[in-house]
């Protein structure tokens, strides 16, 4: 792992630290804050763990970055001068406006590249040694599927670890957007149907996390 991209992880572990426990800040209960802090950086390691590990399955490496923004309209000279942050405006800027209400957990992007031995292990030409929007699409994928997977372990074992669970369910649910290059974005683009399933359960999720557990 390169020092940027673990950079990058460091502050996004802090910007859902920040938005997941925003209420427990102006309450000053800096022990729900510390275990919040630990319950960030278990789900992005894991969201991360999952992609890396199915990138290396299909020969490539992912990187992963702040969600930047670069754009601002339709036209062809609606751009910024300099790509915004917008994985740390947006999430601390909801939070902060609705004192935590909303937790807004869409921070970080991944670029996929193929890595140099793929071509010799793949038959055919090029089309075969490139990452397709497919392969995308799984990568993506698993991110999202691990972070279910998470949210439903810790809501079913007798533990003290429910609101896991609900910020596991947030996160997948705000990263599903197919906006940008947000994980949503490289499922929904290579398979709808994929994204689909995954959209429809983590909203399942999202619905239970509201108003059960």
């Amino acid at each position: 792992m390169k020092q940027s991209e673990f950079s990058h992880i460091i502050v996004a572990v802090l910007v859902l630290t920040l938005v997941s426990s925003f209420a427990f800040i102006l309450e000053q209960q800096w022990n729900k804050i510390l275990t919040i802090l630990i319950f960030s950086a278990i789900i992005i390691t894991l969201s991360i763990s999952a992609k890396k590990l199915t990138a290396y399955l299909l020969d490539s490496n992912v990187e992963h970055e702040i969600w930047e923004m670069s754009r601002y309209g339709f036209a062809k000279r609606d751009y910024f001068k300099k790509p915004i942050p917008a994985g740390i405006i947006f999430p601390s800027v909801l939070a902060i406006l609705s004192l935590g209400i909303i937790k807004f957990t869409s921070i970080l992007t991944y670029e996929t590249r193929a890595l140099k031995y793929r071509a010799s292990k793949r038959f055919g030409f090029y089309s075969f040694t490139e990452i397709t929007d497919w392969h995308h699409a799984l990568i993506g994928a698993a991110g999202i599927f691990s972070i279910l997977l998470l949210s439903v372990v810790t809501y079913l074992i007798p533990t003290n670890l429910e609101y896991l669970a609900k910020i596991s369910a947030y996160y997948a649910f705000w990263n599903l957007l197919p906006i940008s290059k947000l994980d949503g974005a490289q499922i929904f683009f290579g398979s709808r149907v994929l994204w689909t399933i995954l959209a429809t359960i983590t909203a399942i999720f999202v619905f239970l996390a509201l108003t059960i557990i």
